[in-house]
């Protein structure tokens, strides 16, 4: 059905691209990270008799240990681990470790989530150095790209993957 140069193709044609920015951690590589951090620290020979604990409790990594050294040494096993499984490290927030009692504790808050902060800025940074005719959405803890072309849209991730970010960034529901 085509009237005055216009069929239902071109609308279609026109409807924008898609996706969306979250920072979401993968829930199943974290937990293959610390049960694998958490079997390393039971086998290692330099964490035997050191009290050397790992596990999850909530949105926390608990790491306890009965020296300052091996509270440390354990946090790093878990990073190697996480890096090994593709979770990012900028989802950690590690305190300063803490003397209690005989033992070491450190808490690993886990970060979720884009801040409204933090997504302004994202948006800033897209409205400045990216492609005129994107367009940015805050949507709850996501930011939603949009714009007419795929081009454009594969240059925002471009940009956004190369930002020095302080938080980790996935791009989802391409469409």
């Amino acid at each position: 059905m085509r009237e005055a140069g216009f069929s239902f193709d071109s609308v279609a044609h026109m409807a924008d691209s898609s996706f969306d920015i979250v920072s979401k951690i993968d829930r199943a590589e974290l937990d293959n990270a610390v049960n694998q951090a958490s079997r390393e620290l039971d086998t290692r020979f330099d964490f035997k008799g050191t009290g050397t604990k790992l596990e999850m409790a909530g949105e926390t990594i608990k790491i306890e240990s009965e020296t300052e050294e091996r509270a440390k040494a354990a946090l790093e096993v878990l990073k190697e681990k996480m890096i090994k499984r593709n979770v990012s490290l900028k989802h950690l927030d590690p305190s300063e470790p803490q003397q209690s009692g005989k033992l070491t504790k450190i808490n690993v808050p886990l970060k979720e989530g884009i801040s409204t902060e933090n997504a302004k800025k994202v948006a800033k940074l897209i409205k400045d150095e990216g492609p005129k005719a994107v367009k940015t959405q805050i949507q709850g803890d996501e930011l939603r790209v949009s714009s007419k072309s795929r081009d454009d849209l594969q240059e925002v991730i471009a940009l956004v993957k190369n930002a020095s970010l302080d938080f980790a960034v996935q791009f989802v529901n391409y469409r």
